[in-house]
């Protein structure tokens, strides 16, 4: 009996755990984002005005895109 009232206490401590290793987590995976965004926007500008034409005009047909799958997907 003293087995199954542990669980949920170890439950709640990696819980409260990976609830503080996720905000560390979450800011290393963005700033890791951020380099790379930063390392292709310069070689784009690079690569003159057409492209960079384009380029944003996909960007922005993918945060769209992402923007409203997000929203049919969260109801």
């Amino acid at each position: 009996m003293d087995d199954v009232s542990r669980l949920p206490a170890m439950t709640l401590a990696e819980e409260a755990l990976l609830g503080r290793l996720l905000p560390f987590w979450q800011l290393v995976i963005g700033a890791f984002v951020l380099v790379v965004v930063l390392a292709s926007v310069r070689r784009l500008a690079r690569r003159g005005p057409s492209r960079m034409t384009t380029a944003l005009l996909v960007t922005a047909v993918a945060i769209a895109g992402f923007t409203v799958l997000g929203v049919l997907l969260e109801s």
